[in-house]
């Protein structure tokens, strides 16, 4: 199995429909599984694509419209059910710890597990440990809304075996070695750190961004990613419409992917108006060539280069 991957669980806009269920993706790097946004029906399509709960642990809401949080309360239920005693970190906009609070209150809820909430303001990094990096960063929609970038940290370099082999060098040296330092012989002679050492992997990353209208300020943010998903509510035709409701054209998704020089852009967030949406592939491929359609189920690989 991979170790960066992640699956859509739904790929749809406000209305569910019978082919498309609201915003909810999972991914996972390493042991971890992050979730982002948890629109109705999160926890039935994990159950119908077999997606484990094991070791999801943090959460992104990107914010408070329904399609993205209104099956977050059944969820975080389920678990409490099932006896979970491991913290739930949410990341999302302040309001909804009071909405949550009230539903577990009403219901007389108790839960057998902590539940922590980060507030999402501005631009900045929510979550950070020896592997992976996340931030957010403002999107522009009706509401305050973030988009999430995930990104792996460099690993140290690899010291060459036949240099291990040959000089046998300590703990300590291996360490400063791996960090980019140079190896004294004992008659002086510098051995450099490119000739002991080899380049480690190429870190990879994904972003995210929906629902948002075209906004050129989210590229600095999405620089260079591997994937980047981006809503396509619209098709060129509604151009107009895409700007009164502040939501962006499977065009305006690609010609974003292309400013921000990203490696695959995967679309998404489909109007519930279209049955069939192949066209809006052919709207965006026009601009950059490397889209794709998400589609529900299916776990799409985060590759290194």
């Amino acid at each position: 199995m991979t170790d960066f991957q992640v699956t859509i669980l739904g790929n749809g806009s406000a209305v569910p429909t019978t082919l498309q269920n609201p915003t909810a993706q999972m991914l996972q790097i390493g042991h971890h599984r992050f979730l982002i946004d948890c629109g109705e029906g999160t926890q039935m399509q994990m159950i119908k694509y077999q997606v484990s709960r094991k070791n999801l642990s943090h959460i992104f809401i990107s914010h408070l419209h329904g399609d993205h949080y209104f099956g977050l309360i059944g969820l975080i239920s389920t678990m409490h059910l099932y006896g979970r005693e491991m913290p739930l970190h949410i990341y999302a906009p302040e309001s909804l710890e009071e909405i949550i609070r009230l539903q577990l209150k009403y219901s007389e809820t108790r839960l057998k597990y902590p539940l922590l909430f980060h507030v999402l303001q501005d631009a900045k990094v929510i979550y950070d440990d020896n592997r992976l990096e996340v931030s957010c960063f403002p999107l522009n929609h009706r509401i305050p809304s973030w988009g999430f970038v995930l990104r792996e940290k460099m690993k140290e370099r690899n010291l060459r075996k036949n240099f291990v082999d040959r000089y046998a060098p300590g703990v300590e040296q291996m360490h400063r070695i791996k960090q980019g330092g140079d190896f004294a012989l004992p008659g002086g002679k510098v051995l450099k750190n490119e000739e002991i050492t080899v380049e480690p992997p190429l870190p990879r990353s994904y972003a995210y961004c929906s629902d948002t209208a075209y906004d050129e300020d989210v590229v600095p943010f999405i620089q260079s990613v591997n994937i980047l998903y981006h809503e396509a509510t619209f098709d060129d035709a509604m151009t107009d419409i895409a700007a009164e409701k502040f939501h962006s054209t499977a065009r305006q998704a690609a010609q974003i992917a292309a400013k921000a020089g990203v490696g695959n852009l995967l679309l998404g967030h489909f109007s519930a108006r279209f049955s069939d949406v192949d066209h809006l592939l052919t709207e965006a491929r026009e601009v950059f060539r490397n889209t794709l359609l998400s589609e529900q189920g299916k776990t799409y690989v985060i590759e290194r280069g």
